[in-house]
């Protein structure tokens, strides 16, 4: 069984990304320390930052590009954009109800790995009813 979850995200610049992380999440790290820095999402969820230096140390070389996504759920999808694009994040997909029922809107940050801020809405609302 799993018992939790860590997305660990590989930052060019650890400090950089606390820091927009800090103010898209408005939360304090969990973890700061030198090589990794952890932010508590829920319960269970975890998001880590590890520098890709030290990443590579430990796996050795990683291929460049996007490394994933987050996909938050969250009250208010738009509050938390509007943090991120003030933070540096480009918005790649506007706002929009998805077809699998979700209104989300997509970003990318710094490093290229992708946000998503979600709501899930009813059936009715969504369309897919």
């Amino acid at each position: 069984m799993i018992t939790s979850a860590l997305t660990v995200f590989f930052v060019a610049d650890q400090s950089r990304s606390v820091k927009f992380y800090r103010q898209v999440l408005q939360a304090e790290p969990a973890l700061d320390v030198p090589g990794m820095t952890e932010f508590q999402l829920g319960p269970h969820c975890r998001l880590g930052i590890m520098p890709r230096a030290g990443a590579e140390r430990l796996l050795g070389d990683l291929p460049e590009g996007c490394g994933g996504e987050l996909y938050l759920y969250v009250d208010e999808p738009l509050n938390y954009a509007a943090r991120a694009r003030s933070a540096g994040a480009e918005v790649v997909s506007e706002l929009a109800v998805r077809n699998w029922g979700d209104e989300t809107i997509y970003l990318k940050d710094q490093d290229g790995h992708v946000l998503a801020f979600a709501r899930t809405l009813g059936n009715k609302e969504s369309g897919l009813a």
